[in-house]
């Protein structure tokens, strides 16, 4: 894999809006594969009837997973412009999830109130502490946190690592290249805040996307269409189109990806 976890290190803010890539995070963007949400059923940690809380649900592919598993849900998250891409895509899929805008650190919600509080790919994005206690706040006594990623892996002369380093020509603010899905600072995280019982559970995904798709979901990273010019990401994305047709021609590619998540408890 290439660099080492720099999970504790790495920067991650900056200029950013997701609501100026809105329609591709809905159409490329891949969320969290199956296998996660029967471990979260498995485990005992998502059960038929709680309730629960995505936070930074973004077009809703955690929430999503909830509800079919017969969770009541709710999503926050503070891009109204993603908020509506989720509630397409729960009208697609036949799910009910009521979303509100808001932030984690400041989500309102009454104490004690829900089973399950979710954050999936966007705990990064938080001030980390504030939302820890917040969450511990909402939770009922025995209630459940779950933070969770789903990563691509950049491995030696991979399309990832190959994509990384062509944001990085284009951005070079961009720091959250060169990941291993790995986030051993969250464990702190939530025993700062109080959360006992902590544990953790990863497993390896291969995920297929086609050329379209790949340059799509590109476009919907944090290091492109969220936070470049409009001419930039036109020139981003050719260069990428010829890359891959030269370097990368099968398709679809199959692009290595790492699901992580902790969980912790309220006493």
């Amino acid at each position: 894999m290439s660099g080492p976890d720099i999970s504790a290190t790495r920067d991650f803010g900056g200029s950013v809006d997701f609501g100026r890539a809105a329609g591709e995070y809905r159409t490329h963007r891949a969320g969290f594969p199956d296998r996660f949400f029967h471990v979260l059923s498995d485990h005992k940690w998502a059960v038929s009837g709680a309730r629960a809380l995505d936070l930074g649900t973004g077009t809703g592919t955690v929430a999503r997973g909830l509800a079919r598993l017969g969770l009541a849900v709710e999503g926050l998250d503070p891009s109204e412009a993603l908020l509506t891409e989720a509630r397409a895509l729960d009208a697609e899929a036949g799910v009910a999830v009521e979303y509100r805008t808001g932030k984690a650190e400041a989500p309102g919600g009454a104490d004690a109130s829900l089973d399950l509080i979710t954050a999936g790919q966007c705990w990064h994005w938080f001030d980390r502490p504030r939302a820890a206690a917040e969450a511990f706040r909402m939770l009922k006594p025995g209630g459940r946190m779950v933070i969770a990623h789903f990563d691509w892996l950049p491995l030696q002369g991979n399309v990832v690592a190959a994509t990384e380093a062509l944001i990085l020509r284009y951005n070079q603010g961009w720091t959250m290249g060169g990941g291993t899905g790995l986030y051993p600072d969250w464990f702190a995280d939530l025993a700062g805040a109080g959360f006992g019982g902590i544990e953790s559970f990863s497993f390896d995904h291969a995920q297929p996307y086609t050329h379209a798709a790949w340059r799509g979901r590109i476009r919907a990273s944090a290091g492109v269409k969220a936070s470049l010019s409009a001419d930039m990401v036109a020139r981003f994305d050719g260069e990428l189109a010829d890359l891959l047709g030269v370097h990368f021609p099968g398709d679809p590619l199959e692009v290595p990806h790492r699901v992580w998540a902790v969980s912790g408890v309220k006493p």
